[in-house]
């Protein structure tokens, strides 16, 4: 069978793609792939996310049950542990969590565990996709070799790709289908094959000339959006040091139509994105011996955020002479962003851990998030009612989400310590002016 026919057949053929890893990336991704017709066969080492899956239920929120259910009654769509089906599969895409060690390096564990899944069962003619954020030359230097010592040539036996998920959890508009996808190939014949694969099912692919320079494109999208998130957290401690407004300052250069983009600050960032893909950089470029000053330095502002915040509901509390010691502090939102039930690296974690360490009972609600378990610790959300609300010497609001009714909050809360500037209107409407940019009430009276 020549290398031409193969590549071919990625385009003419019927196919049957598998996704390793039904998380945040790879559910979503084999959900557009099993909804264009392709044959889909997910793998996950979770028992409890592969019933789910076969049951027709969703564990991701941006993933509808009824979706599920009508792709696995159409026969598109089946989940599995077995690791040795995925010789069944023309294309392979691995979707696997690339996670921070505890001494803030890169671990791709789960990388090389799918990688040798995969060379296990190994065949002429596949299309394996690497899809997991990583560091530049992980997909040459780490999988390549599993590959070969399989006796087999890339690009002519079997085709490998990098191709980096751009996955936006909760945006109604950019999916999977219609955010243009990036992909890079070990070889010419590769980059054909990862091409026509994927255009089943993605709108606009986008060739570059190597996985390195795919790898690469990745981490520039999320370091850009670390370090300018970083830049106006910074200017937000600046201004507050300066008592003026920044959330005021952030609208008002945004009025510019050119020169200027838009990035308002917070709590922190959290997610498995942007808090760690310039760490895979920065760590990269350290075993070149350089080092990465511009990325480490927002990633050190940005780490402070959670802290920053801490400080305002210590203000907040001293301005009525109580100290955070004793105090109950509820805090709106545990997800990392509004609308997602995602709390990986999220603020609210150190927020809330901090207040409790300076002595304060700490409670939380979240629409999307009921409980959780952190450090060993279930914590387990209360109900938002007007008594809890009016219980709390302070209400912290960390994640605006939208089903928040926040008029409800302001009206109840005694302190309200607003961290995303989302009941500012709400308070300019009750009348009262603000004379601190992120305690919205309970430093001041309404206007007379």
């Amino acid at each position: 069978m020549s290398v031409s026919f193969r590549v071919t057949r990625f385009s003419e053929s019927d196919l049957t793609f598998g996704v390793v890893g039904l998380g945040y990336v790879g559910l979503p991704l084999a959900i557009e792939i099993g909804g264009s017709g392709n044959s889909t066969l997910g793998f996950d080492v979770n028992e409890e996310v592969v019933a789910g899956v076969n049951r027709g239920q969703s564990h991701i929120g941006d993933v509808q049950n009824e979706t599920v259910a009508g792709l696995r009654e159409k026969g598109l769509l089946e989940a599995t542990t077995d690791m040795g089906r995925l010789a069944e599969c023309d294309v392979i895409c691995l979707c696997v969590p690339t996670p921070l060690s505890k001494t803030r390096d890169p671990d791709i564990s789960f990388i090389l565990a799918a990688g040798t899944a995969v060379a296990t069962t190994l065949r002429v003619g596949q299309l394996i996709v690497l899809e997991s954020t990583t560091y530049p030359g992980t997909t040459r230097d780490i999988l390549l070799p599993l590959f070969r010592a399989r006796g087999m040539e890339v690009g002519e036996d079997f085709f490998l790709c990098f191709s980096p998920e751009r996955v936006d959890p909760a945006n109604q508009v950019w999916k999977t289908r219609n955010t243009p996808k990036v992909i890079g190939g070990l070889t010419e014949s590769c980059l054909e094959a990862g091409l026509a694969a994927y255009e089943r099912f993605i709108e606009e692919m986008v060739a570059v000339s190597s996985p390195e320079t795919a790898e690469m494109v990745k981490l520039l999208e999320n370091t850009f959006r670390a370090v300018n998130i970083a830049l106006v957290n910074e200017i937000a401690q600046i201004a507050d040091r300066l008592q003026v407004d920044i959330w005021e300052i952030v609208e008002a250069a945004a009025t510019k139509p050119f020169g200027f983009m838009k990035f308002t600050p917070g709590p922190g960032f959290g997610g498995h994105c942007i808090p760690i893909d310039p760490h895979y950089l920065s760590w990269k470029m350290h075993t070149l011996d350089y080092q990465a000053r511009f990325i480490e330095l927002a990633s050190e502002i940005n780490a402070e955020m959670p802290r920053f915040m801490v400080g305002k509901v210590r203000k907040a509390l001293n301005a009525k002479h109580k100290p955070v010691n004793g105090s109950r502090v509820l805090v709106l939102g545990v997800a990392y962003k509004k609308d997602v039930d995602d709390i990986r690296e999220s603020p609210s974690l150190e927020i809330m851990k901090e207040l409790e360490e300076d002595g304060a009972e700490v409670i939380f609600y979240d629409p999307h998030v009921t409980s959780f378990r952190e450090d060993g610790r279930t914590w387990a959300g209360v109900e938002l009612t007007d008594e809890v609300l009016e219980s709390a010497d302070v209400v912290l609001l960390v994640t605006d989400h939208s089903a928040l009714d926040l008029g409800r909050v302001f009206d109840h809360a005694r302190i309200l310590v607003d961290s995303r500037n989302a009941t500012s209107g709400i308070a300019a409407e009750r009348g009262f002016r603000r004379s601190e940019g992120w305690i919205v009430k309970g430093l001041e009276n309404p206007v007379p």
